[in-house]
């Protein structure tokens, strides 16, 4: 409401009348300090033309007493566990609050924002799922997100899922304008980004998760010098392929690729087979060989020793030596053979024993001496 101004400072100069938004003029000293009865006596006019039925003086003071408590008592609040508390002062952050009970100034000088921090949210990005009320949820490709640009010049369809959650309620609400906007865009971007330094073929088969950590690094370092307090949890493929118009090429490719793979691995396999067994069989046979090089060597060196000590011996008593190993000789070559010693003076002096008589088969049954081949000029009761 203007108040007039007339001459002298801002509540109006000297003369009669209201000077002052309290309706009291300056003194010599300054303005005048505001009557406090003369603004509750305003106060309770204003309350009964606004109530109906109009308010008692005691009792307009106690309704006015109770709302003025009743707005103190607004201020308290409650942050759930998976939330975190933001206040505001006049729109301005001021603190950040930790879950339980907590109190701000009453609105409007304070307000409180308790945005979920714990929620994983999740982007979908070059797929739309659609709630069907017959059907339920389907899915919808949208292709201006999902089709990328490969390394090698090439085109990949590319659909993916990016989870994230508040890590900052303040910078989540106040540095970023559209923070689920900012996320996707950031992140279809992250992911061109990375497929354009692949190629083709490592995306379609064994790169899935090297790309999904790329990414989600070059996500979150995007955020972090937004300072959009996001915290990225995941990214997902959901489909690598190659674009619809040439599909049936690339499945006829992967299953060659495939098959060249399973010969390879059982190639290796019969390798891995075959080798040991070789290298089994080769060191037995270098074993065997060294084995018997040594018997051999350790046998000849025994042999040698032998002969030298039999020499030491015979350079000491030839003679004796000599007898010795011709006995030792002649006892090994008549130990497995039959024997009839016969005095060679009795053969001379005609004591009747024909030399040619197979002595050795006398003492065997008479039926077996029947069958023995007798020599000519021998009769069978004796001998002539």
């Amino acid at each position: 409401m203007p108040w007039k101004n007339q001459s002298g400072g801002p509540w109006g100069g000297g003369g009669g009348g209201p000077r002052g938004p309290w309706g009291s003029g300056p003194q010599s000293g300054g303005p005048t300090p505001p009557d406090l009865e003369d603004l509750i006596r305003r106060s309770q006019d204003r309350l009964r033309g606004i109530l109906p039925g109009g308010l008692g003086g005691r009792g307009g003071l106690l309704l006015v007493v109770a709302l003025i408590v009743a707005w103190l008592l607004s201020g308290f609040y409650r942050v759930n566990t998976d939330e975190q508390g933001v206040v505001l002062r006049f729109g301005e952050f001021v603190r950040q609050t930790e879950p339980g009970l907590n109190y701000h100034l009453p609105y409007p000088i304070e307000t409180a924002l308790t945005p979920k921090v714990t929620r994983v949210n999740r982007i979908d990005i070059g797929i739309r799922m659609l709630e069907d009320p017959r059907r339920g949820t389907t899915a919808r490709d949208v292709p201006a997100e999902s089709l990328m640009l490969t390394g090698d010049e090439n085109i990949v369809d590319v659909q993916f899922s990016v989870f994230w959650v508040i890590a900052r309620a303040s910078d989540y609400l106040f540095n970023v304008q559209q923070p689920e906007g900012t996320i996707k865009a950031v992140a279809e971007s992250a992911m061109r980004e990375v497929i354009g330094r692949n190629q083709i073929q490592p995306i379609l088969t064994g790169a899935r998760a090297a790309i999904e950590t790329s990414v989600q690094e070059l996500i979150q370092k995007t955020l972090d010098d937004y300072k959009a307090g996001v915290r990225i949890t995941q990214v997902q493929l959901q489909k690598v392929d190659p674009p619809q118009q040439v599909i049936d090429a690339f499945r006829d490719v992967q299953a060659a690729r495939a098959d060249a793979e399973r010969l390879q691995n059982e190639a290796q396999a019969y390798a891995n087979r075959v080798v040991p067994e070789a290298r089994g069989d080769a060191a037995r046979v270098i074993q065997a060989a060294e084995a018997y090089r040594e018997r051999t060597v350790f046998e000849a060196r025994g042999q040698a020793d032998r002969f030298l000590k039999i020499y030491q011996e015979y350079a000491k008593a030839p003679e004796v030596t000599r007898r010795r190993m011709y006995l030792e000789t002649m006892e090994r070559v008549f130990s497995g053979m039959d024997k009839v010693i016969v005095d060679p003076n009795t053969a001379r002096g005609g004591g009747g024993i024909v030399p040619y008589l197979p002595l050795g088969e006398l003492g065997r049954d008479s039926q077996t001496q029947q069958r023995t081949t007798r020599p000519a000029g021998a009769t069978q009761g004796g001998t002539r």
